[in-house]
């Protein structure tokens, strides 16, 4: 598990991360979003104590230099391109498992893991992104490590591999270990996380289930397909509700699938289906983080909206 209070970071004037506390639970992926510019990367250091800042981050409730072998409880992969670029793979893991204290044995382990067993004596410099992800993900797992920090894992990944990525991860929730990865991939993290934390200009946003933060960031449709359509679509628009008929097929919103029934029933009109819809992941996004945005269209648009209105 892991527990991050108060982070905060500042840079001159800006503050790039502020108060941020969340909670990423054992035996799941949770999802760290934000827009591009929010602070995820650098609170990510912070929890790793690779950059100074204020607040704690506990893992399994205690601090990562309270661990005797850190390596051994939390590995991370926050840059895909930090090895030597003529070091072998083999070579680069097995420093990395030196440092961690393990046998030198899971180097290949661990490239055999990532599907890298193929090119272990060659040098990295010469890989792809997508390879060179896969190796940084090796060098995460070298300690066999309780939990895993992932700075855009799947970038540059082929829809193949990307596939593997998300299988890979999901057997590791499933030992129990705590899986925390960042990515602006929002259809991949719909399929993967099952926990979600989403910040805007360094602050907590919201966190909780992916299905919970889908509900509550995106309006309901209750689809009721019926076919007395005009015994209900009258009495459904004088409740309030909005109604859009194709055919037999009413979508509705505004009111609750219950109300729906309920006007179906006392208007004796045959129900054939009557189902809630919700929106996708990536419509509850950008529902809620819209104005927290720095960098982008819409923060440009207004930029530009601002210098107008001064000239």
């Amino acid at each position: 598990m892991i527990q991050a209070r108060g982070l905060t970071k500042r840079f001159r004037d800006k503050l790039a991360v502020e108060d941020l506390t969340f909670t990423a639970p054992s035996g799941a992926v949770t999802g760290f979003v934000g827009p591009n510019g929010a602070g995820k990367s650098t609170a990510m250091r912070l929890m790793l104590q690779l950059a100074s800042g204020e607040g704690e981050t506990y893992f399994d409730g205690r601090p990562l230099s309270a661990h005797p072998d850190p390596s051994r409880v939390v590995g991370a992969l926050l840059d895909s391109r930090g090895f030597h670029p003529r070091r072998t793979a083999r070579d680069h893991l097995s420093s990395l498992a030196a440092l961690a204290g393990v046998p030198a044995a899971r180097a290949d382990e661990c490239l055999r893991a990532v599907g890298l067993e193929a090119v272990a004596g060659k040098q990295p410099g010469g890989f792809s992104l997508g390879m060179a992800q896969r190796l940084g993900l090796a060098g995460a797992l070298i300690g066999d490590p309780r939990v895993l920090i992932l700075d855009e894992p799947a970038n540059g990944l082929d829809p193949q591999t990307v596939t593997w990525l998300r299988t890979f991860l999901r057997t590791l929730a499933a030992e129990g270990r705590t899986i925390f990865l960042s990515s602006h991939l929002l259809t991949e993290m719909a399929l993967l996380a099952d926990h979600l934390v989403v910040i805007g200009r360094g602050r907590l946003m919201a966190e909780g289930s992916v299905e919970e933060f889908v509900r509550r960031h995106t309006a309901g449709q209750v689809l009721l397909r019926t076919p007395h359509v005009d015994r209900v679509l009258e009495p459904l628009r004088a409740a309030g509700a909005r109604v859009e008929a194709d055919g037999e097929a009413l979508t509705v919103t505004g009111v609750s699938r219950e109300a729906v029934a309920e006007t179906a029933w006392r208007q004796g009109a045959m129900v054939l289906e009557l189902t809630t819809r919700h929106g996708s992941l990536e419509d509850a996004y950008l529902s809620l983080t819209g104005a927290a945005v720095e960098f982008g269209p819409r923060a440009a648009a207004a930029t530009a909206a601002t210098t107008g209105a001064t000239r």
